[in-house]
């Protein structure tokens, strides 16, 4: 799986914090050729106090606990993680990795945003 640049991967971000989420897991999902998730604000019967977003494969739906959560692109993005691991009926993502995942993007941000204002400084 090849994952966006740091560009891309900072322009997803952006959009979230943006409150662009829909919209940047449309677009995530076409540079990964798959089907975006489904995104509403709601809880699963299990994980109603221990998670802050859940990835519910069946249904192709991430749902976020609360309208804050919509707009986080840490657990956005992880949960994107397990969607596109799952893609194909066999999820093989772990907690780990979604971290990982969700990290690079959100460095990927800082570092442009850092970069950009670095540039204007001079």
């Amino acid at each position: 799986m090849t994952e966006p640049g740091k560009i891309a991967q900072a322009k997803i971000v952006h959009m979230i914090l943006c409150k662009r989420t829909e919209e940047a897991l449309k677009v995530l999902s076409e540079m990964y050729r798959v089907k975006a998730p489904d995104l509403v604000v709601g809880t699963v019967k299990g994980k109603r106090r221990t998670a802050y977003a859940v990835y519910v494969q069946k249904e192709s739906r991430i749902y976020a606990m609360n309208s804050d959560i919509y707009y986080n692109p840490f657990v956005i993005l992880h949960e994107f993680y397990h969607h596109l691991r799952s893609h194909g009926g066999v999820h093989k993502g772990t907690e780990k990795h979604a971290n990982s995942y969700a990290q690079g993007f959100i460095d990927s941000y800082n570092f442009v945003v850092m970069h950009r204002s670095n540039d204007a400084k001079t």
